[in-house]
């Protein structure tokens, strides 16, 4: 049986008034100093510690869910970034390889401009090449 202090008082205020949970029912506080009265309070204490349990462990739950769909959904983004890295690196050429090895080696930046001496050839527009048009 749980003794009836003013500190537990204050928990439970606190702990109803947090899960917004009306107060009433309650039996005024130490209005008789029969056993029963105490015992009517230590259950009512008991009963809302079980309600605040039941509500915590039912926003874990929903939190550990959310957290599982986050992981799921990270784990097929890797997997996505990881096919796209390998499709990446059979089509690099052997010397855009060897330059970024160098660069992951020495923690430079990737550049953003080509190397010297290699032109890239310019964008042809669609419309060429593509055939008589009316």
């Amino acid at each position: 049986m749980m003794l009836v202090t003013s500190q537990n008082w204050e928990v439970l205020f606190f702990v109803l008034d947090v899960i917004k949970i009306p107060f009433i029912d309650f039996p005024p506080l130490f209005s008789s100093s029969s056993g029963a009265s105490v015992v009517a309070i230590d259950n009512k204490i008991e009963q809302a510690m079980d309600l605040v349990k039941s509500h915590l462990m039912y926003a874990v739950r929903e939190e550990v869910e959310v957290l599982k769909e986050q992981i799921k959904e990270l784990i097929e983004k890797n997997s996505q970034l990881e096919q796209e890295n390998n499709l990446l690196k059979t089509l690099a050429s052997p010397e855009q390889l060897a330059q970024f090895q160098a660069q992951l080696q020495t923690g430079s930046p990737p550049a953003t401009t080509q190397p010297q001496g290699t032109t890239q050839p310019p964008a042809q527009p669609a419309s060429q090449g593509s055939g008589p048009t009316a």
